[in-house]
């Protein structure tokens, strides 16, 4: 949506003659501007919150203008609290100065980006001016690429402030396990999967310490608990299921989260209604039990209208109508009660959406408690004792309901009257969408702990957030049906009710086979899917969700049914063909997943555990494949690097149908080890888990393994590799000439020229090591230790780290934006090119000297004519030569 928005942005300057004054006031006045030319107004939509919202009209007044300026650019940064910090620090001391520097067209001094005062250890920023003027203005140019170097490198997320919110007050602990059920673009899903590491470097030092064992430095000033965590030598052994209903979205997820090299995660790809319960290795006291996981902590933040995002999305200033709500009631909460199903007793669903409509946000978690069994099963927890400095608003007790038609209904009662009297019912308003009578068990909720978050607040969007708690397990009650038709409902009595049937076979078909192998049983809902991200550059990755209604249901009924009947066909029992035959509609809809415990399952061996896993839309995953820990590459790498037995070996996989190293093997925590065994060919859709950890590289020789540590595995192993293969940096400058430079020789007495290392680096076997940097802390802008893998060669070194790393850390440690220089191939292919040319010469000389003796010898002659010739095929290998190096510039 906002990429659309960002072409055509052309037109004069407003302020006349006063451009000239200041030469970047055109520029400015252009970015800034452009957005003015929509009209921020929709007369429904004022209306509605001016007659729901509980506030006073000054307030109303200053709420209305904030939401019709532009949203500030606003990041985090991201990673271990020590790391962030050091990033942190970077933005206030070099690039903040300069940016205050900057005067606005009108003479004001731009203010440079402000620290959040509620987000812990202030490590989120905002700034006044919009994020296309600091991408298109020069004077912030220095700043800009700061921003998109870090985000590239997964240190900073461009994160509107209130997406920051429901990770923050979730009380997610490490080793717990955590679900995001609709996770992209993945910024909420960075944020979980930074708390399951919390203290995860600190934990496995002081673990390798005390078994006598060399850990490499880190950089963590956090204080942890020993004891927290502790099961796995001070691995984290938490989880993170990173969840999406669209599959390339779910791509998109993956690189978000690549970025945090965590073994700890799973993504995958399903509704999240129809979420399936994920098996686990069974209790060794009774194997024969099935287990399924239960989570710690999900979040559910929701697909929605999206009318809190009014600053960012002005179209919505445009297109908003009530129906957009209205359409996406019933989806939102099948997936609250789905989560509140799938978490243990004691554990926490947190609730959120970036819509300020009730109907989306305090309707949803009334009917959905509603359904689980009340107040008694699930509790509203209060967070005021969480973000403290905070502003929010409590959440509504009361509320109305505007139809299609614009029209406010403050009760059910009111619109069953209507009916009654003759009226039309209101399309899609339902009974569960007004709040309860005095006769509910559900009346009394304390609706006012959920938080609301309005724009001028603190100058951002508008969001909604809740946090449940479950008291005990439930049987979810079916979901009712609406009494009323829509209006749009086909005339035809007939054709009305056999589409209806027809439909309702369907999901009968799809429920019973589903029951029959296990997997959880609800109705298929009309599809709830995120909005596409506001940019698709890498330096941003809004949280935002896509505007929807519905799609409708015969549509999807059609694709989930062919996929499950194709996926779970080779394991469907006859008991349960013949339980998928069509049964009557009912009136109600029965949502309670079937318990996958007291299921009896007997499922064959799929298909798709020995082949490619096929999508629906045509796309193919990888099988996970673990390998055994005796497997000889295995037991090759773990001696070539003299990793520690502490290491655990069964943790490796691969990702092809054969289950053999072929171009890379991946690592993973246990549970995800676990969940990934257990379930497969049961089904489930999984894109990615844990993470890369060895790629297969040329080696000079037969002894040097031919896998190398790859850069995201690196945080895992690096305390595990033996000291004969880790090479000691201390020298700024030493470092800024292993990135500025691939492939610096250390032959001859070249190694000098690596100060402090050079010995060492001429010295150490052939193959990976791993530089270990480890400053001194006398120069406070290179205080940060690190681990980075190193290549040798016969006659050079290289640092093997993707181009946007090596780029981010020059720029970061040295304010070093110069290209990087490569002596490898273009140097060699130019020194051969050279050594050419110059023979040849020499053969055109001796021919020209030599020509004149030999005229009058016609054999002589004919030597001559062939020497032309072969002046002509040596001229031709300079040429063939010249292009092999344009080329090899050109590939390089």
């Amino acid at each position: 949506m906002g990429r659309r928005n960002r072409g055509g942005r052309k037109g004069g300057d407003r302020k006349g003659g006063e451009a000239s004054a200041k030469p970047y006031s055109k520029s400015r006045t252009d970015s800034y501007r452009t957005p003015g030319a929509i009209a921020k107004t929709n007369d429904k939509l004022e209306a509605f919150y001016n007659s729901l919202l509980p506030l006073e009209d000054d307030e109303k007044a200053e709420f209305w203008e904030t939401l019709r300026r532009d949203l500030p650019n606003s990041f985090r940064f991201c990673g271990s609290k020590g790391h962030a910090i050091a990033v942190k620090r970077l933005l206030e001391t070099r690039y903040a100065p300069e940016i205050e520097k900057i005067e606005h067209f009108n003479g004001d001094v731009v203010q440079a980006p402000q620290p959040v005062p509620w987000y812990p250890d202030q490590l989120a920023y905002s700034m006044t001016t919009p994020k296309q003027v600091v991408r298109k203005f020069p004077p912030f140019a220095t700043f800009q690429k700061f921003l998109v170097s870090e985000t590239s490198v997964g240190n900073i997320s461009r994160q509107e402030l209130v997406s920051m919110i429901p990770p923050l007050v979730m009380d997610l602990k490490p080793g717990m396990t955590v679900l995001d059920l609709c996770a992209a673009p993945g910024s909420k899903s960075a944020q979980l999967l930074e708390m399951i590491h919390v203290g995860e470097e600190a934990r496995i030092r002081k673990f390798l310490e005390s078994f006598g064992e060399t850990a490499p430095p880190t950089n963590d000033v956090e204080d942890i608990d020993p004891s927290e965590d502790a099961t796995d030598d001070g691995r984290a052994t938490g989880l993170l299921i990173a969840n999406d209903v669209e599959y390339k979205r779910c791509h998109m997820l993956t690189h978000q989260l690549k970025r945090l090299s965590s073994p700890n995660l799973i993504v995958t790809n399903h509704d999240a209604t129809l979420f399936p319960s994920l098996r686990i290795s069974p209790d060794p006291e009774n194997p024969k039990l099935a287990r399924y996981l239960k989570f710690d902590r999900i979040l559910a933040d929701v697909p929605c209208s999206g009318d809190g995002t009014l600053r960012k999305n002005m179209d919505l200033w445009k297109f908003w109508q009530p129906g957009n709500s209205l359409g996406l009631h019933a989806t939102q909460c099948r997936i609250l009660v789905r989560a509140l199903q799938m978490l243990k007793v004691g554990g926490r669903v947190v609730f959120s959406t970036c819509s300020m409509n009730p109907v989306e946000n305090e309707s949803v978690v009334v009917s959905a408690i509603e359904r689980c069994g009340g107040p008694d099963v699930v509790e509203i927890i209060d967070c005021k004792d969480r973000l403290p400095l905070l502003k929010r608003k409590p959440g509504m007790h009361q509320w109305q309901i505007m139809d299609k038609q614009g029209r406010i209904w403050n009760n059910w009662e009111e619109v069953q009257q209507h009916v009654l009297t003759g009226g039309q019912a209101p399309g899609k308003i339902s009974q569960t969408m007004f709040p309860r009578p005095d006769t509910s068990n559900c009346s009394g909720l304390p609706l006012d702990r959920c938080m609301r978050v309005y724009a001028h607040q603190q100058d951002t969007g508008g969001f909604f957030i809740t946090v449940l708690e479950k008291k005990k397990e439930f049987k979810a009650r079916d979901e009712v049906r609406s009494e009323f038709p829509t209006p749009t409902a086909p005339q035809n009595g007939a054709a009305v009710s056999n589409g209806e049937n027809g439909t309702d076979a369907q999901k009968e078909i799809v429920e019973e086979v589903k029951a029959a192998v296990g997997e959880p049983t609800d109705e298929l809902p009309s599809v709830g899917s995120k909005r596409t991200l506001d940019e698709t550059e890498t330096e941003q990755a809004p949280d935002s969700k896509r505007q929807r209604t519905e799609t409708p249901t015969p549509v999807k009924v059609e694709i989930i049914t062919e996929a499950v009947l194709t996926a779970e066909a080779p394991t469907e029992p006859a008991e349960a063909v013949e339980a998928a035959e069509p049964a009557k509609p009912t009136e109600t809809v029965k949502t309670e997943p079937t318990d996958p415990a007291n299921t009896a399952e007997t499922v064959a061996p799929d298909a798709s555990t020995d082949k490619r896993v096929k999508r629906a839309q045509g796309s193919y995953e990888e099988p996970f494949k673990y390998l055994p820990a005796d497997h000889e590459v295995i037991e090759n790498i773990r001696a070539f690097y003299k990793v520690s037995q502490r290491f655990p070996s069964d943790r490796y996989m691969v990702r092809n149908a054969v289950g053999e190293p072929a171009k890379a093997i991946y690592y993973s925590s246990q549970l995800v080890r676990e969940i990934l065994v257990e379930n497969e060919g049961r089904g489930v859709k999984f894109i990615h888990g844990g993470l890369k950890m060895f790629m297969k590289q040329d080696a000079p020789s037969a002894e040097v393994c031919r896998w190398r540590i790859q850069c995201e595995g690196l945080p895992i192993i690096a305390g595990y590799v033996g000291q004969d293969r880790i090479i000691k940096l201390t020298n700024k400058d030493t470092l800024h000439t292993l990135l500025r430079e691939m492939f610096p020789k250390y032959v001859n007495d070249d190694y000098k020229k690596l100060g402090e290392i050079g010995e060492r680096c001429r010295d150490i076997g052939m193959g990976c090591c791993l530089l270990s940097v480890e400053p001194d802390g006398t120069d406070p802008d290179f205080s940060e230790p690190m681990i980075l893998p190193l290549w040798k060669s016969f006659h050079s070194l290289n640092l093997m780290l993707p181009k946007e790393d090596r780029a981010a850390m020059m720029l970061r440690l040295y304010n070093d934006t110069t290209p990087v220089i490569n002596r490898s191939l273009k140097e060699s292919a130019k020194l051969e090119a050279a050594a050419t040319d110059s023979d040849a010469q020499e053969v055109k000389t001796e021919d020209a000297s030599e020509a004149p003796a030999a005229a009058d010898s016609e054999a002589v002659g004919d030597v001559d004519v062939n020497m032309a010739d072969g002046d002509a095929q040596a001229n031709g290998n300079d040429a063939v030569t010249e292009n092999a190096v344009e080329t090899a510039e050109t590939s390089a």
